[in-house]
């Protein structure tokens, strides 16, 4: 990972151990300091300095947008979504960005908090524990869940989050994000309305050269639709999400064909797909499954010299994304959350996974987390949306735009912006069920992009093609890291799978289903993970 736009960051508050300090800042990229004082200290890759600085105060933010002057925390958060360090003389805050996009880990030793912008140099500081309910939240959910990471000691800061150092005591302050605080009322905004907020968002990149990556659904052709009614020089690239079908990519030939936008498909090889996933595991920390087919294309993006704008929430925010039907019609605020985490889960597989200790302990021990992970939204008006964005949209899908392209190349998220996200936020549910709302901002845009074939509604015949994670090389580097996870944690695993394992690689030819596919993916991530910490991990004893 090369910080050429974001950078690397550590540090610490409270009473500070130079010892463990020291330790902290060698364990990582090489840094140099931004700031020292008695009670805090924070390093950084590149320089760093602050968007604000008068006498004995500071403020530093390190997210992809820069704050143009002071303000309180949560509204740097809430508008700039960047984590900073800000200190008035009086109190030292580190606190996240409004969802909290851009990580912010932490261990806590005495009466100081260490932290990293990455998880690994953290574990210099502290044992190597795993944490069991984060895996359980990975391998049902595909992403952890709250402040969750693989390691008992370590924790991430959750959006809107902050830890306060104030007369010499370390606190943790919640806030409640600026769409939380006042519930959207219905405004009847326009689909022409929606589309000229995106021309304003696009304000801040003019004059700049964007890459949009366009696949065949909703996302990428709002996106590239108005880059190119504003003249930006922007061109877009397509890869396979490796789905099986690549209909994305001849969708994209059709939608760029229309915009007159230049148009380019990253080729992706079956026989690098274990390089490949093992590199995106090892550097999104082991914390999604998801991603792997992203690898090649994140790549290439580094060298092309152009804002990747990525699309990013637009799915939750535009298109009722993960919100099924069964969610719309509850009743009860426990049908409600049972639903939405019921969307967010995997399916059940064609064959029991896990034993039935495992399964029955991780049900009860994710239902909790994503209870505490979304209490703060029951009752609120977009609820539904919010909960999808403050979970899979933050822990799990936009690695691929904050940590694969990010420290980098910028990306650019423009449905996240504070003015598109609180209109489109304010357009109830039922105006966006079954994707209606987002099909009229697509014709208020361009009504002949608006027409051509989507993924997100899919009626002609699909060619299929084959999968890179499921062949050959794939199902090898797949059978590997499945028997580390039979050896190291044998009572996770059915019978039925210890057969499957026992019987060879091939024998995982018969996972071609989408939920198949992906409980392998997790285990797998979890075997890789096994490997990789086996040496520092003592203690494996599960608790089911």
């Amino acid at each position: 990972m090369q910080f050429n736009v974001r950078p690397y960051v550590c540090g610490a508050l409270g009473r500070i151990d130079t010892a463990l300090l020291g330790k902290l800042t060698a364990a990582g990229p090489r840094v140099r300091p931004a700031l020292q004082t008695d009670e805090a200290a924070l390093f950084s890759s590149t320089p760093l300095p602050p968007y604000h600085r008068d006498g004995a105060s500071y403020a530093f933010a390190w997210g992809e947008r820069r704050p143009k002057a002071a303000d309180d925390w949560i509204s740097v958060a809430e508008t700039y979504e960047t984590p900073g360090l800000i200190g008035d003389g009086d109190r030292v805050t580190l606190h996240t960005g409004g969802l909290g996009l851009v990580d912010v880990y932490y261990v806590r030793q005495g009466d100081a908090v260490y932290f990293s912008s990455l998880i690994q140099p953290l574990l210099a500081l502290v044992p190597i524990e795993i944490d069991w309910s984060a895996w359980a939240s990975i391998l049902q959910v595909t992403f952890p869940l709250a402040e969750a990471t693989p390691y008992t000691e370590v924790k991430r800061l959750p959006g809107s989050s902050a830890l306060v150092f104030r007369h010499g005591v370390l606190t943790t302050e919640r806030r409640l994000p600026r769409w939380l605080r006042t519930e959207p009322y219905e405004a009847w905004i326009s689909p022409h309305e929606i589309v000229q907020l995106l021309h304003d968002v696009y304000e801040e990149y003019d004059g700049r050269k964007l890459l949009v990556p366009v696949s065949g659904g909703y996302d990428s052709r709002l996106l590239a639709s108005v880059a190119k009614a504003r003249g930006a020089d922007v061109e877009s690239w397509t890869t396979s999400p490796d789905d099986g079908t690549d209909t994305d990519i001849a969708f994209a030939r059709a939608i760029t064909r229309e915009l007159g936008i230049p148009h380019r498909v990253i080729i992706q090889d079956a026989a690098d797909y274990p390089a490949d996933a093992a590199e995106v595991a090892r550097r999104l920390e082991y914390l999604t499954p998801h991603h792997a087919w992203y690898a090649p294309f994140a790549k290439e993006v580094h060298g092309a010299g152009r804002i990747l704008v990525d699309g990013l929430a637009g799915g939750p925010l535009l298109k009722n994304f993960m919100v099924s039907g069964a969610a719309l019609e509850a009743r009860t605020q426990a049908e409600r959350s049972k639903a939405v985490l019921d969307s967010l889960s995997l399916g059940q597989p064609s064959q029991p996974f896990l034993s039935k200790a495992a399964a029955q302990w991780m049900d009860e021990t994710v239902r909790e987390q994503f209870a505490a992970a979304t209490s703060m939204l029951h009752g609120h008006r977009a609820e539904l949306p919010l909960s999808v964005l403050h979970t899979r949209t933050v822990r799990g899908i936009a690695r691929s735009a904050v940590n694969l392209v990010g420290p980098e190349a910028s990306f650019a998220a423009p449905f996240i912006h504070p003015e598109f996200f609180d209109a489109a936020l304010s357009v109830g549910v039922a105006r966006k069920d079954k994707g209606r709302f987002y099909r009229e901002v697509l014709y208020a845009a361009d009504p002949r992009v608006a027409a051509l074939p989507s993924t997100n509604v899919v009626k002609q015949p699909l060619q299929r093609v084959p999968l890179r994670s499921t062949a050959a090389p794939a199902r090898n580097y797949s059978h590997r890291m499945l028997e580390t996870v039979v050896r190291r944690v044998p009572g996770l695993l059915s019978d039925e799978m210890h057969e499957v394992v026992a019987a060879g690689p091939d024998a995982l030819t018969r996972f071609n289903g989408w939920n198949d596919r992906f409980w392998v993916r997790g285990l797998v991530l979890f075997g890789l993970w096994l490997s990789d910490v086996e040496n520092d991990l003592s203690d494996l004893t599960p608790p089911f």
